[in-house]
């Protein structure tokens, strides 16, 4: 379970985004907001084409420069960071993008006026586009190393420690980044220009962060305006940072607020408050998770709180009330904690009652995978473009293929390879053919990772050619679900696609004579390449997607994404070996007393171990339980899709978002939920009382409260290999048992 969490569009723009009706209604409602002309209205709303840019802006003939990269690629490494620390406690992560590229314009705005050689120099809207998809690239593929690649070490279906096997991280790190990237370069035509207007693929995180780039842009209020988000954003990551590190040393006066702990105390040990507390329901000054709540929006952030009240508030007590699922003492020898419990324990599985966490896990994931299937099968016209679309780039090559043979073309090929340029509805691309990807790069390069990937994940981990093979496909697939859903939606269902894959894998190496620990070593690496492939694929599109609005050649920001993801093919397991290094109990299992829950670890092992180990199964009420709530979120998405249109359009923003119900049941305790929903409200508090405010520096204090807190964490493990950490030399007072 990786769940990249995405924004809602940028509130200046958020009426843009969502409809377009009813334009000078909106303009006058919002009486504080900067003024705009109709002219600039009426352009704006058309987001299917690239964006008018200021005519004062000069010519950038070259956006891909050596500042841009190398300040995308720092900036992306924070992100990375941040995103492997959050992912490791959560099963969170966040895109590098907004950071990128607020933070970038800061940077390298600065560095224009300098006189240096390629330090200083005139920047651009496509040179800050540049920045943020090398931050992408940077800041990527930590997703595996918060969910597969750990679960392999604590299954036990593995030898050695990630320190001693980081040759082979880095190899399957290496594959998963360059196939997704490989792969996806020749979609940006199809979802990106051909589709995007007729199925409504606005991509909102992307667009969101074109208009950012554009409105800094802007002439000089642009600039001043630019540069206040970049004071919110440092001034936000500064304090999330300390606050970070600071808490290590009171985790329970700075962090952790345990207020039915306290009650505890309080009655000296004679209440019932330590029962709730048994099930998670305390509260995190996160900013990470504050700044997220900030970012989704009051839909998302409800739904997200009513999964928790519903999963660990209802569901939870009574399955432990009828015995159908336990806990653990988590201080069985202390009689006046003895009450204190753990619920969310994934040890031992088939050899005793499951807790409720793992009976919650499958209805959390198939109601994800559910979802996931309708949105995309609702959205039957893209499958019948994406083959028609397979078909037309195959006859215009096998056409171009006959033209350098014979000396002509043929006249059929060339027919069906011209029929899509007749589509209305196509928008012309503003890239140049020369400024197109060349075929022959990423075709050499997809060929080459599909090779290196066979001969890396046979010899390294033992996995079958043709599965290897078979996880290439369904990663293929998986984009093609991500991103399909991620233009529409901007929810990436990456979680989705990593459970469909393991699903998928258990029945692939079932009955083939395979041990236990060595089929769940192939269904953990060959579903990892799977869904960090999506992963990846999802990134490189949206970057084309920002990149098309400015009139970026995508050939730079191909190149820029790739350098980007090289670094982080040895940043992330560097990182990776540091955390657990710092933390072992990330791989051993230890849900009792581990700073992270690792949510997407144990949702990972515990799908893999159901599939591959008979000893372990389902259990039936949970089974029935995930069918009937499976059934009712596909008709949700079945009824919204075709009766809540027209008139009845304005329902669907009152309807529950199951996907984050789901991310609900699969989290090991509401936590998360509670700070995501304080977020959520301190926004729309903040948008209430001074909308004008918010859209200026809304959305950079939630980008710097998530990479400060990220990095603060980096901090604590550092602190904790060197023996000066919080545990050591801190206090736990008001945390239950006196840890936290």
């Amino acid at each position: 379970m990786t769940n990249t969490v995405s924004p809602e569009a940028p509130p200046a723009y958020v009426d843009v985004l969502d409809k377009k009706e009813n334009v000078d209604d909106r303009i006058d409602d919002k009486s504080d907001a900067v003024v705009v002309d109709e002219k600039e209205v009426e352009e704006v709303l058309d987001l299917y084409v690239p964006l008018i840019m200021d005519p004062k802006i000069p010519y950038e003939p070259n956006p891909l420069t050596v500042r841009a990269v190398l300040v995308g690629i720092v900036l992306g490494a924070l992100v990375n960071a941040s995103n492997l620390y959050l992912g490791l406690k959560t099963g969170f992560t966040f895109p590098a993008s907004i950071f990128g590229s607020i933070f970038g314009y800061g940077i390298v705005k600065i560095l224009s006026k300098s006189k240096l050689p390629i330090i200083g120099g005139s920047f651009g809207p496509q040179e800050n586009s540049i920045i943020q998809a090398a931050a992408t690239g940077s800041g990527g593929i930590a997703g595996i190393f918060v969910g597969g690649i750990p679960a392999i070490y604590r299954l036990g279906a593995i030898d050695g420690t990630p320190k001693e096997n980081f040759g082979a991280i880095i190899t399957i790190t290496l594959v998963c980044s360059f196939f997704g990237l490989f792969f996806v370069t020749p979609l940006r035509k199809f979802f990106v220009i051909r589709v995007a207007r007729e199925l409504k693929m606005l991509f909102p995180t992307p667009t969101a962060v074109a208009l950012t780039i554009r409105s800094m842009h802007a002439g000089a209020a642009g600039a001043r305006d630019a540069m206040s988000k970049l004071k919110a954003l440092g001034l936000a990551f500064t304090l999330a940072l300390f606050q970070r590190v600071a808490s290590y040393y009171a985790i329970g006066i700075l962090y952790d607020w345990h207020p039915f702990t306290w009650i505890h105390i309080w009655s000296h040990g004679t209440s019932w408050a330590l029962n709730i507390e048994s099930y998670g329901w305390f509260f995190e000054w996160t900013p990470a998770f504050i700044g997220s709540g900030m970012l989704i929006g009051m839909n998302s952030a409800i739904s997200l709180f009513g999964g928790a009240v519903l999963s660990w508030g209802i569901i939870a007590p009574v399955l432990i009330h009828y015995g159908e699922c336990i806990g653990k003492q988590v201080y069985p020898d202390d009689p006046y904690w003895d009450s204190y419990y753990t619920f969310a324990s994934l040890s031992d599985l088939g050899k005793e009652t499951p807790s409720p966490r793992y009976w919650l896990l499958w209805p959390g994931v198939l109601i994800m995978v559910a979802t996931s299937i309708a949105e995309l099968l609702v959205q039957y016209k893209v499958l019948a473009h994406a083959g028609k679309a397979v078909w037309k780039g195959m006859a215009g090559g096998l056409n171009q293929l006959t033209i350098k043979v014979r000396g002509h073309p043929n006249p059929w090929l060339a027919d069906q390879a011209d029929r899509y340029a007749d589509n209305p509805d196509m928008v012309a691309d503003p890239a140049k053919p020369e400024d197109q990807v060349p075929m022959w790069q990423w075709m050499l390069g997809l060929l080459v990772s599909i090779v290196v990937g066979i001969l890396i994940f046979h010899y390294q981990w033992g996995v079958h050619p043709g599965l290897t093979i078979l996880a290439c496909l369904l990663g293929f697939l998986f984009s093609f679900l991500a991103i399909q859903i991620g233009a529409v939606t901007d929810q990436t269902p990456l979680t989705a696609a990593s459970k469909a894959s393991q699903l998928v894998f258990g029945a692939a190496t079932s009955g083939h004579g395979f041990s236990i620990k060595h089929a769940q070593r192939i269904n953990l690496v060959a579903g990892g390449l799977a869904s960090g492939a999506a992963d990846v694929g999802m990134s490189l599109t949206s970057d084309f997607r920002t990149g098309f609005l400015l009139s970026t050649p995508p050939r730079k920001q191909f190149y820029a994404q790739a350098m980007g993801t090289l670094i982080s093919v040895f940043l992330a397991p560097g990182l990776f070996v540091l955390f657990t290094q710092a933390y072992p109990c990330i791989l051993t299992g230890d849900d009792r007393k581990c700073a992270f829950g690792v949510p997407s670890v144990a949702a990972w092992a515990a799908v893999a171990q159901a599939v591959t180990d008979p000893s372990v199964s389902i259990p039936w009420s949970s089974g029935i339980f995930s069918i009937v709530m499976a059934i009712v979120c596909v008709l949700q998405v079945i009824v919204r899709h075709f009766y809540l249109v027209g008139e009845r359009e304005w329902v669907r923003n009152w309807l529950p978002n199951w996907g984050a119900i789901a991310l609900s049941f699969v989290l090991p305790n509401p936590v998360f939920t509670t700070a995501s929903l304080f977020g959520a409200l301190v926004a729309a508090s903040w948008r209430k009382w001074k909308l004008s405010s918010f859209e200026l520096y809304g959305y950079a204090v939630a980008a710097g409260f998530i990479a400060g807190e990220g990095l603060g964490g980096v901090i604590g493990a550092v602190l904790q290999i060197a023996g000066v950490s919080g545990d050591v030399y801190g206090t736990g007072v008001g945390c239950p048992g006196n840890e936290c």
